[in-house]
């Protein structure tokens, strides 16, 4: 039965006591205590594997406990279904929009507002006040695949507000943001606060923490390591030491690198996805990572799907390591390299972990016959060298953290010493620990000698490692930096369409 959150005087949503055991023995949750009180923002932090992700699901109705309670305004509930948490007024936004792609933003809200249970006459009305409370506006009449991912991110927020949600789950929420639309957010979520919104922020993010968050819980393990503490009162680097332990070193600084002949080569490129796709000139040498910034759908897919050989261009000149891409296998045979942004698209999850290796690392070779002793001995040297963490090589890679997936195919690309490597988000969603490994393992390969096209939503991750970084908007270049003129805000103004004066017009070499 849905519970009203209404006026509280304790915890608005509070976990006891909560363990989780999946059925294949994996202890995820091992006795989580959680509070949320009314108006706060409550961050939550740990590392890939720590159980964050299963505590909201639990929180929002999409598993159950094994043990433990769930208690709305003091009063227990039990969640048999999402629809049953959005009618207590919990809401949850994903990192990847939930969001039917093919209808329009309207229709996807009637959608929810009837899981929700609010009457259409009432609806818009509701979304009027939730625009004012937020200050987004949105195209009501748009198809959602054809909007930009912070856009839809919006609408969820919006009808989540609209429905009645005074508990909101924000996971990862600024991985697609401008570093204009993040300001925005953030002021929307004190609006929210100040209307009794209470916010569950996670976010691998430290900095966003430290200006965001009214306290943080950190899990590791499983467990409760540190209860509603105050982030400006232990600092970014304690908090990061609370979820993984000690720090690894960063990447060693971009620049100083001896430079090598053009690994990438792109002159009047004209190429159509789904957007239209203008290149003058791009130029990737051996030894440089040139970052690609940029909203997301600007062009990233269609500039990586050209360089790669996935989309073959209308007009112009592409030359990948010394001739022009003619497929996938093709650029991987020549000695490319590619970490696709959506890991799900280059693992299969139902296989094991040697079988997926042996794909990632022999698929461009032709048909190949690998016995089981072949197949180990490849994991093994996987998961020595790059620390991959597993139950065994025969072990589904789908019973792996995120992080450790990420590893594994990082790893099988970077096995291979590609001279170019095309890496699209390597390290999204992944913990402090392993997104500075991987970090560590690309600024490696560059120092090696191979060029590296790293296209990042990330800006800190563009920062860290790039040294010139070009900015797409639209489908066009709109401009690119040396690493010592690329600021936030010259870069976020590029992203955002400003117009900057001196701007390289999408050339560089």
């Amino acid at each position: 039965m849905a519970v009203a959150v209404g006026e509280c005087r304790g915890p608005l949503l509070e976990a006891r006591g909560v363990v989780k055991v999946y059925p294949d023995g994996v202890v995820a949750l091992r006795g989580v205590d959680f509070a949320l009180m009314p108006g706060e923002v409550h961050a939550l932090l740990g590392e890939n594997g720590a159980g964050k992700t299963t505590l909201m699901r639990i929180l929002y109705g999409e598993i159950r406990p094994t043990r433990g309670e769930i208690r709305v305004c003091g009063r227990r509930v039990v969640f048999h279904s999402t629809r049953d948490a959005i009618r207590s007024g919990v809401a949850m936004v994903y990192q990847h929009p939930r969001m039917v792609p093919t209808l329009t933003v309207w229709e996807n809200m009637v959608l929810y507002f009837s899981s929700a249970g609010v009457p259409l006459g009432e609806a818009r009305e509701r979304l009027r006040w939730a625009q004012e409370v937020t200050g987004f506006e949105v195209p009501l009449e748009a198809v959602v695949e054809e909007l930009p991912l912070g856009a839809v991110q919006r609408a969820e927020i919006l009808r989540a507000l609209a429905a009645g949600a005074r508990v909101l789950i924000l996971d990862e929420p600024t991985t697609n943001l401008t570093p204009l639309e993040v300001e925005g957010l953030f002021k929307a979520i004190r609006n929210m606060k100040a209307h009794g919104v209470s916010v569950v922020y996670i976010t691998h993010r430290l900095p966003e923490v430290m200006e965001i968050a009214d306290v943080v819980t950190v899990l590791r393990r499983g467990r409760v390591v540190a209860s509603r503490v105050d982030p400006r009162g232990l600092g970014a680097e304690e908090l990061a030491r609370l979820m993984v332990g000690e720090l690894p070193p960063p990447p060693p600084r971009p620049g100083g690198r001896r430079l090598g002949a053009p690994v990438l080569v792109m002159r009047g490129v004209r190429a159509r996805g789904r957007l239209e796709l203008v290149v003058d000139e791009l130029v990737v040498r051996g030894g440089e990572v040139l970052g690609v910034a940029g909203v997301e759908g600007n062009g990233q897919d269609e500039l990586v799907g050209v360089v790669v050989g996935l989309l073959e261009p209308l007009e112009g000149s592409v030359e990948v390591l010394g001739a022009p891409p003619r497929g996938v296998r093709d650029y991987l045979g020549r000695g490319g390299g590619f970490i696709p942004g959506d890991r799900r698209k280059a693992l299969v999850l139902s296989m094991s972990v040697a079988e997926n290796a042996a794909f990632l690392v022999y698929a461009h070779r032709g048909p190949l016959l690998l016995t089981p002793g072949m197949l180990v001995s490849l994991y093994e040297r996987i998961a020595r060298e790059y620390n991959v963490v597993a139950e065994g090589p025969w072990a589904p890679v789908g019973r792996l953290s995120g992080g450790n997936q990420q590893k594994l195919l990082v790893g099988s690309q970077l096995l291979l010493e590609p001279r170019l490597l095309v890496a699209v988000n390597p390290t999204r969603g992944l913990d402090v620990a392993t997104t500075s490994y991987v970090r560590r393992l690309i600024a490696g390969l560059a120092e090696r000698g191979a060029g590296v096209l790293l296209v990042s939503s990330d800006l800190d991750e563009i920062l860290e490692l790039s040294d010139r970084v070009a900015v797409l908007h639209r489908g066009r270049v709109a401009g690119i930096l040396p690493r010592e003129e690329a600021t936030p805000e010259r870069i976020g103004l590029l992203m955002g369409g400003g117009v900057e004066a001196g701007g390289t017009g999408g050339k560089g070499a």
